[in-house]
């Protein structure tokens, strides 16, 4: 039986961790934030299968003024994280050539192709398959012009799996009664929503351990002697490490580089007392603000700070998504839960998924920026496939981390 330790108990972590304990593995999970604060419990729920395009392109480049927090927008480089994301900027700016772009879109497109199904897949076989809501989204604008912008650009996207349409009569009708605001929208079909990410952690949690896996709530060490990676001394037939935005120390210790930043966002949660059951996450795109609702919540996220992901939370930023729910006149009421978690996220907007060539018995999966509970499900069958020297179902050469390694000709 394979000794299996996987680093990281986030979305991604515990998926993996259970495709390799149904394979037939001893798996153990060291979760090093048992009060489930980790990104991946804290997102919009969105299952992205359009985010095709990776955000390191030139229109995001040139775009970033406009974005930028000090004007309204959802970007921020704070002057105290300087050292942290302007190697990163450049970084960046190196990965968003055409040549870059357009293999970065289809590397992340075969992904994305495969996310759904391998979500249906999960949770049916969890039998919760009411986790998984597979009725789209709404994108929306507050005027014409911006909406007839905002049609535009993503008419000229590439959206995958998904495709979208103007919102019915009927739906614009529903939007309006959330917010007097909205005057045009379009809706998604192909994309979906995680429908309570607690339970989702409960489930996976329990699943591994129905498998006979174990959790293990403490901080890990990685050492490597004589080309093997040993956990806190012991020395498993395998370690996975897929911590997030902590990935990057481990995979040092292993010698590899990893670029990473800590992209972090910010939500806040309200009564869902009036909020509609059916209604799909929406975005309101010109606040780059997307609203979901979980059980009895209404949650609202925004903002793309890069930063030191030990680095105080900025409460202006919360105080920003409260006058744009108020704003909005939507239906969520406090008091509010707060919340900040920091996204992995590499300089080209691709994860870093593969085995390791300096290190026998290392596998990693982590940087997967604001797709880590997108393709967590798929990623898993990656993992699952490459500790048994099988074929992945997908190309992973592109996700390879030794495209930030010295020598290579790439960031």
């Amino acid at each position: 039986m394979t000794r299996t330790m996987v680093i990281g108990g986030g979305v991604i972590g515990l998926c993996a961790a259970i495709d390799l304990a149904r394979r037939g593995g001893h798996v153990v999970v060291i979760d090093a934030t048992p009060a489930r604060t980790a990104a991946s419990w804290g997102n919009a729920g969105h299952i992205a299968t359009e985010q095709v395009a990776p955000l390191a392109s030139r229109a995001a480049i040139r775009s970033a003024p406009r974005r930028h927090f000090a004007r309204g927008g959802a970007l921020d480089l704070p002057h105290a994280g300087i050292r942290h994301w302007l190697p990163f900027a450049w970084r960046l700016i190196a990965a968003s050539s055409p040549r870059r772009f357009a293999e970065g879109s289809a590397a992340l497109g075969s992904l994305l192709a495969q996310a759904m199904p391998a979500w249906q897949q999960l949770t049916s076989s969890m039998g919760a398959p009411e986790l998984l809501c597979r009725d789209g989204h709404i994108v929306a604008w507050e005027s014409a012009a911006s909406a007839a912008i905002g049609r535009a650009a993503w008419a000229a996207a590439d959206t995958g799996t998904a495709r979208f349409a103007e919102a019915t009569a009927a739906e614009m009708a529903d939007l309006r009664a959330l917010s007097p605001h909205v005057a045009a929208a379009i809706r998604f079909d192909g994309s979906g929503q995680i429908t309570d990410l607690g339970m989702l952690a409960d489930m996976l949690e329990a699943e591994l351990l129905r498998l006979g896996g174990r959790i293990e709530r403490r901080h890990a060490t990685l050492d490597v002697v004589d080309g093997t990676a040993l956990v806190d001394g012991h020395r498993p037939d395998l370690v996975l490490v897929s911590a997030g935005v902590r990935s990057s120390a481990l995979m040092a210790a292993a010698g590899h580089r990893t670029p990473l930043i800590a992209e972090r966002g910010y939500h806040i949660r309200g009564s869902a007392s009036a909020w509609p059951a059916d209604m799909p996450p929406v975005v309101f795109e010109d606040r780059s603000m997307i609203v979901t609702r979980y059980g009895g919540c209404v949650q609202a996220a925004s903002f793309v700070e890069l930063n030191d992901p030990d680095a105080p939370p900025d409460p202006r930023k919360w105080d920003r998504l409260e006058r744009h729910v108020a704003a909005l006149g939507l239906p969520v009421t406090g008091p509010y839960e707060r919340w900040i978690g920091s996204r992995p996220t590499l300089p080209d907007y691709l994860p870093a998924i593969g085995r390791s060539t300096r290190v026998s018995n290392l596998i990693y999966a982590f940087g997967h920026q604001h797709l880590g509970l997108t393709l967590a499900a798929v990623t898993a069958r990656i993992v699952g496939a490459l500790a048994h020297g099988e074929t992945p179902p997908v190309e992973i050469a592109p996700f390879d981390i030794a495209r930030f390694e010295r020598g290579r000709g790439r960031t």
